[in-house]
């Protein structure tokens, strides 16, 4: 099985490459310079790997939330190459992406992504049987002021949002934060596994559904 995975929601910029089992990937941490790095990043992996784009079995996008040029630009690649190459495209949530990262150490984690505005995109994930973070009730938008309080269970805090609300989301804690990792960006090598799954459950898409997913009606850059 051969999947492409690209993520461009934040300020990092990534694209990975699994071929049975065996990725490779490029990432870096480039704000708004995704343009112009995220097709060469496609070309080297295509390149190391010695295939094509139609060798693919399906592209995986992060669909957001995050800033909206970012996650505009992971849907314009799609449909170049997808609709190009008529190949299926599976949507993952860029918070999951996130939370995926921390999957092997730790069960539960609590995802912030700075929204700007005063605001965080904000998920709460626990893993499940397969070794996937699975979202519990579901993503939102928040002043950090307003997100529940966190009561059961241990947790690790993930994502910018986290340096920029440190003390405000550590406070919807009582003794059960564990670790924070504030400086932690979203990957596409974290989206493979759940991508993967994705796919093997029948999740994947046309290029003529996807969409992006924001949050909230106003934007940010």
């Amino acid at each position: 099985m051969k999947i492409l995975a690209i993520e461009t929601a934040t300020e990092a910029c990534s694209a990975a490459l699994d071929i049975d089992n065996t990725c490779s990937h490029q990432f870096e941490i480039v704000p708004r310079q995704h343009t112009q790095l995220i097709l060469p990043m496609i070309d080297k992996l295509l390149i190391e790997a010695d295939i094509k784009v139609n060798d693919l079995d399906a592209i995986a996008y992060g669909q957001g939330p995050g800033a909206f040029t970012g996650v505009r630009i992971a849907i314009g690649v799609l449909q170049g190459l997808a609709f190009a190459h008529d190949l299926p495209v599976i949507p993952i949530s860029t918070m999951a992406i996130l939370a995926q990262q921390f999957a092997n150490d730790y069960e539960h984690v609590a995802t912030a992504i700075d929204a700007r505005m005063q605001e965080v995109y904000w998920g709460c994930y626990k893993r499940n049987d397969f070794g996937l973070m699975q979202l519990i009730n579901e993503e939102n938008v928040y002043s950090p002021t307003e997100i529940p309080m966190i009561s059961t269970n241990e947790w690790l805090g993930a994502g910018t949002g986290w340096e920029t609300y440190h003390d405000e989301l550590k406070r919807k804690f009582t003794d059960n934060l564990i670790a924070i990792e504030n400086k932690a960006y979203p990957s596409a090598k974290d989206l493979i596994p759940l991508a993967k799954h994705g796919f093997s459950q029948g999740h994947a898409i046309s290029i003529e559904q996807a969409s992006p997913v924001y949050l909230r009606n106003k934007v940010t850059h």
